[in-house]
């Protein structure tokens, strides 16, 4: 067989799949929120090499991986399907890619090969603040927009679905789907064990957030569990509640002594109640 043929039957070498994509960054459970559930939202990461700062955005215009805006700063868009064995690596590559354009480019969504992941590229320790927007009006600033750009953003920011962002904990999203509203909240817990915990709670009473708010379920999400509740209230209201469940839950995660017949089949049901809220 020739050099020519044998090339082409190699295959192009993928990174092996992670799935916990963004863990050893400082901002991982609320990366995965803005990846997976939160409509508008935007934090800060640093670069490891010379801490020029990169600003991630749950979406970018046409859904776009990412793009250099007109003043050189690289923005990331996380809501971006991608499919070549290592999220992680896939924005890595975005931002390599992004690094050797010019101002005002879109960056496109290829297979990057095998390379450095985020957790290479960026500065681990830096916190990753996020800021939850009522729209993606944010798209347009310092951009001479057109009527035709602004007429599609209005049109984008009336399909969003209002959400607020917790204070007490980190990664507590409140959310309004139509009539209904919902509280994810991103838990950094080993599986089998936060299960084990939601479990003592459930069969004592202690997984709810109040008369009005239960516990429906969970769902995975990047190798985490997202525990999921309905309410009948505002975001505000859960505040308090949530730091008390935190304390009930923090207790819970300690006890290591063996489950209860009913708090087995409590984590069975926990288990087997697996959501999709979007």
């Amino acid at each position: 067989m020739g050099k020519s043929s044998r090339r082409k039957g190699e295959k192009k070498v993928r990174m092996p799949y992670v799935a916990r994509t963004f863990e050893g960054l400082a901002g991982e459970l609320d990366l995965v929120a803005l990846r997976e559930f939160v409509p508008s939202a935007t934090g800060t990461v640093k670069l490891a090499d010379g801490g020029r700062e990169i600003l991630v955005c749950s979406l970018l215009p046409g859904n776009g991986a990412g793009l250099v805006r007109p003043d050189g700063q690289i923005w990331l868009g996380l809501q971006v399907q991608h499919n070549h064995g290592d999220i992680s690596r896939d924005y890595a590559g975005i931002i390599e890619t992004a690094l050797e354009l010019e101002a005002g480019q879109p960056v496109p969504v290829t297979d990057p090969g095998v390379g450095p992941r985020l957790q290479d590229l960026l500065d681990t320790a830096a916190p990753f603040e996020v800021t939850v927007h009522d729209g993606f009006d944010f798209w347009l600033d310092d951009v001479d927009a057109g009527d035709d750009a602004r007429a599609l953003l209005e049109q984008t920011n009336a399909s969003i679905a209002p959400t607020v962002k917790l204070d007490g904990v980190e990664a507590a999203y409140w959310t309004q789907m139509g009539e209904r509203r919902f509280l994810r909240w991103v838990q950094p817990h080993d599986e089998g064990t936060l299960l084990d915990a939601f479990a003592r709670l459930h069969v004592g009473g202690g997984d709810d957030l109040g008369d009005d708010v239960r516990l429906i379920g969970m769902f995975r999400a990047h190798g985490l569990l997202v525990p999921v509740w309905e309410t009948e209230g505002e975001g505000a209201e859960l505040e308090e509640p949530v730091l008390a469940l935190k304390a009930r839950l923090d207790e819970a995660l300690a006890d290591e002594t063996p489950l209860t017949g009913e708090q087995r089949n409590a984590r069975n049901g926990l288990a087997n109640r697996q959501l999709t809220i979007r």
